[in-house]
């Protein structure tokens, strides 16, 4: 699963010219879901997106606290093209993402483990599947990506040590 984090002094959602969602002060997060996303994924992703430091404290000390610290609102938005691939040629290819049913399933539980571990009624979405317009007062600008399960470089932890460490360094 895949996430982009803005810091928002506001945020909306319009779908058919109708303004559906709206936050203030809070971070509106842009999601999607990837063919081998798990719950597991949906409620890592729900748990880290609350509690990541993006805003000063109060002695403007950089990166203290949390939308849930400030007590600002979520604005989550359905986003299948962050897992858009474009290594060949100029149109984008979007099999990394997952099927739309699936997607959906699975975007519909992080939304309910945002709320359920906030305030439910400071969580806003967008539509999903719908094409909407997404504005946006950028706060800093702050933006940050979030993957779960991110690519690996090099040999993995079990790879690289595949005999026991001697009896010294235990």
């Amino acid at each position: 699963m895949k996430a982009v984090l803005q810091r928002v002094l506001s945020s909306s959602v319009t779908v058919n010219d109708q303004v559906v969602s709206a936050i203030g002060r809070g971070i509106l997060v842009l999601a999607a879901i990837g063919p081998h996303d798990t719950k597991k994924d949906a409620e890592s992703m729900a748990a880290k997106v609350l509690k990541m430091k993006l805003w000063p404290d109060e002695n403007d000390s950089n990166w203290k606290k949390s939308v849930q610290d400030i007590e600002g609102e979520v604005l989550c938005v359905s986003q299948f093209t962050l897992f858009a691939s474009t290594k060949k040629g100029n149109k984008p290819d979007f099999h990394g993402a997952a099927k739309p049913e699936v997607a959906k399933e699975l975007y519909e539980y992080f939304l309910t483990q945002v709320r359920a571990l906030y305030h439910a009624e400071r969580v806003k979405d967008g539509v999903f599947q719908a094409m909407m317009q997404v504005s946006l007062v950028n706060d800093g600008p702050v933006t940050l990506e979030i993957d779960t399960s991110p690519a690996r470089k090099g040999p993995t932890a079990t790879s690289a040590s595949s005999t026991p460490a001697p009896e010294s360094a235990n």
